[in-house]
């Protein structure tokens, strides 16, 4: 459907600034990529990365985006012929350009026969997944899949699969009758080792359905799972991210996303059926993405949530403003040159503590406004992989983690629900209730909110709620922040 020249579609194409044009044109290739989480990261991340590919080396690796629940993302890029803009922004000025990598969109809540027959549809060779930590139904500490009642119906009954487990299951089984080729299932999620968590999902998956063996032995001999990293911030899109694409393109583009000009793709390069040049995108092509995302995940995420609880707490709107408030970005950047450095061994010839200057600069962008709120929410599921694992780490090493369990203290004053000024803050989690209940069951103080919530065994593992040097750090900070708040425990600790 094409839409009149007020609105962005290929209608409006002429009317774009030249230097804002796609750099292929849309409808000119053919579909080879399935992507499942429609949202503004990877429209401003692996869509620009694929766009930029096919420009350079050609290839049919249009993107059928899939939007597993929203429907409003889907009219509306349908509505544009699947154009969009990014908007590459920075306190020294922006850049709007429109990408043209997607093929098509689908609903899958509405139409999931549509979404299996695409995941079977030997056109399709590669998978690429951003549905966040928690789509993903596997227990943060250890990995094993957790089925809720929508899983294990997808899983075990002929139902319209409605679960990112039972889209995938479907889709395989489908691909597996019709031997339609080999497929990588690419996870871009912030997951530590998110190649072999997807590819435990898919394998518990298919034990849990009780799949005939044949359909066990070609997913085995036919699938394949990469790792990667991603990194890219994306904030949430405004009605000004929308203003700043109009004025930068002359028409209307109600998908638009801003990000900021930084951007990385490591990606582990085991695609059975081919996949898009994203190197010559720049993406890095390697055996084992693991030391990289370690260092995103410890260096970047963790210290992005740390920025985010803070400055939450302390009243501050955006990361930026956060990292504005006096003391805490030397207190960051003691987290990552004392706990995150020493808790693990990076990419060769890469330097975590000036990793984590340039992660702070980029957090500093005014033009970026990456909501702490937002960055909070869902930390549970975060927690683990972002700041649990570099204390675990530095504890099997015989260190302390003074700074890591401050993030923690923080994250724990967060759920309670009030900032340093009594305003209430929201608790957007899986486990709000269970961490609601845990709160209720115990005294209403720092010792008693650390019991509580050490016990939320589906986020601490057994060895750190043991750990009681680890939980005195965590009631301490705690301590601090209830009595002084967050600026003044930033002062002393400083």
């Amino acid at each position: 459907m094409t839409v009149g020249t007020g609105q962005l579609g290929l209608g409006a194409l002429r009317r774009l600034p030249e230097a804002s044009r796609p750099l292929v044109r849309p409808g000119t290739v053919d579909v080879g990529i399935v992507h499942l989480g429609l949202g503004a990261f990877h429209r401003a991340h692996q869509a620009v990365y694929t766009e930029a590919a096919m420009a350079r080396s050609g290839g049919d690796w249009g993107i059928v985006g899939v939007a597993p629940r929203s429907t409003g993302l889907v009219t509306t890029l349908a509505a544009q012929d699947g154009l969009f803009s990014v908007t590459t922004t920075s306190a020294e000025g922006s850049h709007t350009q429109v990408v043209g990598a997607l093929a098509g969109v689908r609903h899958a809540a509405s139409d999931p026969a549509a979404v299996v027959a695409l995941l079977a549809d030997p056109r399709v060779r590669v998978v690429t997944l951003t549905v966040t930590e928690k789509a993903y139904q596997l227990d943060p500490v250890s990995g094993r899949l957790r089925p809720d009642p929508e899983v294990v119906a997808d899983l075990t009954t002929d139902r319209p699969p409605c679960t990112v487990p039972g889209l995938l299951v479907r889709g395989l089984l489908a691909r597996a009758a019709a031997d339609a080729g080999p497929v990588a299932l690419v996870s871009c999620d912030n997951l530590p080792a998110n190649g072999r968590r997807l590819r435990g999902l898919v394998e518990q998956s298919l034990t849990y359905a009780r799949v005939p063996d044949r359909a066990v032995a070609w997913v085995a001999a036919c699938v394949t799972f990469p790792g990667t990293m991603v990194d890219r911030i994306v904030p949430a899109s405004t009605e000004e991210t929308l203003a700043e694409a109009r004025r930068a393109l002359g028409v209307a583009d109600l998908a638009a996303v801003a990000a900021e000009p930084y951007t990385q793709w490591v990606i582990e390069d085991v695609f059975p059926g081919g996949r898009p040049d994203w190197g010559a995108a720049g993406a890095v092509l390697t055996d084992d993405a693991g030391s990289w995302e370690r260092l995103k995940l410890r260096a970047l995420n963790g210290v992005h949530s740390a920025a985010a609880y803070l400055g939450a707490l302390a009243g501050r709107e955006t990361i930026a403003d956060a990292l504005a408030l006096p003391h805490l970005e030397p207190v960051l950047r003691r987290l990552v040159a004392e706990d995150v450095a020493a808790s693990f061994t990076p990419p060769d010839r890469v330097s975590v503590v000036d990793y984590g200057d340039q992660v702070l600069a980029r957090f500093a962008n005014p033009a970026i406004r990456h909501r702490a709120i937002q960055v909070a929410m869902d930390g549970s599921q975060k927690l683990p992989q972002r700041v649990l694992h570099t204390i675990a780490d530095l504890r099997a090493a015989g260190r302390d983690a003074r700074w890591a369990t401050l993030v923690v203290a923080a994250w724990m004053r967060f759920v309670r629900g009030r900032a340093d000024d009594g305003t209430a803050l929201p608790l957007d989690d899986p486990l709000a209730e269970r961490i609601r209940a845990a709160l209720a069951a115990h005294p209403d103080t720092p010792a008693g909110v650390t019991e509580a919530l050490f016990g939320l065994t589906e986020v601490f593992p057994a060895e750190l709620g043991g750990d009681e040097e680890v939980r005195a750090a965590v009631t301490g900070w705690l301590t601090d922040l209830d009595r002084h708040g967050v600026a003044a425990t930033l002062a002393g600790a400083a």
